[in-house]
């Protein structure tokens, strides 16, 4: 079976106070999600959210169930969205065959049967950043490019966080249950991402890092407001961040991010915004 998964259990902002390095990172962190010929999942309790990465090789690679899912296939009850954050590549769901190049996404509704993941060259592979959530009904699967994101510049250079973030599958592009994706780039010489900070009880997210220069790393912000703490990421690594806490990072260069967001509502504008002065 060429498809794997791992169970991340929800914890309270009580229990994660008492964690240190090493316990906060095997409860958030994600150090792997690319192996050639592999479909590498992790099932967090956090909205039954699936975060995941897909590598075809010299051959197509399917998406096959997994026992947690308790499901004929994965798709039974599920969404999902992918991005594609390698080379040239093409999703078959269900036979119909979608091209996707460097940074486009696919969004797959309820009840497709088979996803099969292939690299257009081999020696470049495609790299397929995955977020499943659960679907209550199903809607129509589609591309979605670059120039169709709904797009919004933040920020500015004399705040070190000016960045475009392409909302990618999300309800002003496309019809979903829950699950919103996008892609935030910092332009060079930014290095803070999600700042002023922000919670929602409303729904939790998982942050995906990469174009992360060699030798570079990203500094990831989780905690409650007044109890912060820090992951340090390195390329192509992601992290969960529970409801109840802060989602922000700061890099010692520029780098790319991808946002996967599930929970009570489809408002990409629900924040409880934290003053920056605020922070503890």
């Amino acid at each position: 079976m060429s498809t794997s998964i791992e169970t991340r259990y929800a914890s309270s902002p009580l229990e994660a106070k008492s964690w240190d390095t090493a316990q906060a990172r095997e409860a958030l962190h994600i150090p792997s999600l690319f192996e050639p010929g592999q479909v590498k999942l992790v099932y967090s309790h956090y909205d039954r959210f699936i975060t995941g990465g897909a590598m075809p090789a010299q051959q197509p690679l399917p998406l096959e169930t997994v026992d947690p899912l308790k499901a004929e296939y994965f798709l039974e009850r599920r969404e999902l969205g992918i991005i594609n954050t390698g080379g040239a590549g093409t999703v078959t769901v269900d036979g119909e065959v979608f091209e996707l190049d460097f940074k486009e996404a696919l969004y797959i509704g309820r009840g497709k049967k088979e996803v099969v993941f292939a690299s257009k060259n081999a020696a470049s592979p495609a790299l397929f950043y995955i977020n499943s959530t659960p679907a209550h009904m199903t809607y129509p699967t589609r591309r979605v490019t670059r120039k169709e994101a709904d797009v919004v510049v933040l920020g500015g250079q004399e705040t070190s966080n000016h960045r475009t973030i392409n909302k990618l599958l999300v309800n002003s592009v496309l019809p979903t249950c829950q699950l919103q994706m996008g892609m935030t780039e910092l332009k060079p010489g930014n290095t803070w991402n999600t700042m002023p900070a922000h919670t929602h009880d409303r729904r939790m997210e998982v942050y995906f890092y990469f174009e992360v220069p060699q030798g570079q790393a990203v500094c990831h912000f989780w905690g409650q407001p007044q109890e912060t703490r820090h992951i340090w990421m390195q390329n192509n690594q992601a992290v969960i961040s529970p409801p109840w806490s802060i989602h922000s990072g700061a890099g010692t260069s520029n780098y790319t991010f991808i946002w996967g967001m599930a929970g009570e509502n489809l408002d990409y504008g629900d924040m409880d915004h934290c003053a920056i002065p605020d922070l503890r």
